[in-house]
């Protein structure tokens, strides 16, 4: 009889190149989607003030903001009178990322650029009005952010009385806060865009001077006092 040579496996040497690598993939994907919403907010923070290629946002931006005098001044023009109206076709309405005024709150130290939107050009050099909500003088709800570690860190001090100061090139704007909060980053009811009537609402991360994103947003409210009326139906 013939004797039988059982044949050996060949085990491919591929297979332990291959299954390895495509474990490590897989690892690496479950990691990646798993903690990247915790991770990203703080290494954004660590290169903002660790890398030495930083770029520098400070002549990124177009200005139309011009300075005018308050209704006492000698300009003589009603239309920038804060007492006054002001024709919406004699506006020159800012675009995104453009700076169309400073805002000022003397209590808590702050005099600050502001912005149309609130994108990285505008946060890095002030604060923005949220490019879905309005601007002074509109009638509607004005909301501004600003960073809580840098120009709207003063926030912290803020409380019912004082007074909020917005200055555009079309007038001049007095708010008054009637309140503070802190709420969740996705309450709902923090503010509402749709609401009839002038307010202003500031926001910022909370706590103050923590580094990234924050769960939760410390809210300024203030209602309005004074300043020139848009008239939108000109």
């Amino acid at each position: 009889m013939k004797s039988k040579h059982r044949k050996k496996r060949k085990y491919g040497g591929k297979n332990f190149i291959i299954l390895p690598f495509i474990f490590c993939i897989l690892l690496y994907l479950t990691l990646y989607f798993t903690l990247s919403p915790v991770l990203s907010p703080l290494l954004s923070a660590a290169n903002l003030f660790f890398s030495e290629n930083e770029k520098d946002f400070s002549t990124d931006y177009n200005n139309i903001f011009v300075p005018i005098q308050d209704s006492s001044g000698t300009d003589g023009s009603d239309a920038q009178s804060n007492d006054k109206s002001v024709s919406i076709s004699a506006l020159t309405f800012p675009k995104y990322g453009e700076q169309f005024g400073e805002l000022s709150i003397e209590d808590c130290g702050i005099d600050v650029k502001l912005f149309f939107g609130d994108g990285n050009v505008a946060l890095r050099n002030g604060v923005g009005v949220f490019n879905g909500s309005s601007i002074p003088g509109y009638g509607k709800i004005i909301l501004v952010a600003g960073h809580n570690n840098t120009f709207f860190n003063g926030l912290k001090y803020a409380e019912a009385g004082q007074t909020v100061s917005v200055a555009t090139s079309y007038g001049n704007y007095t708010y008054e806060i009637t309140s503070t909060a802190v709420k969740n980053a996705s309450d709902k009811e923090a503010y509402d865009l749709d609401a009839e009537g002038e307010n202003l609402v500031l926001y910022t991360c909370y706590p103050f001077d923590e580094l990234g994103l924050t769960q939760n947003r410390f809210f300024v409210y203030a209602k309005y006092v004074s300043g020139p009326r848009i008239e939108k139906n000109v």
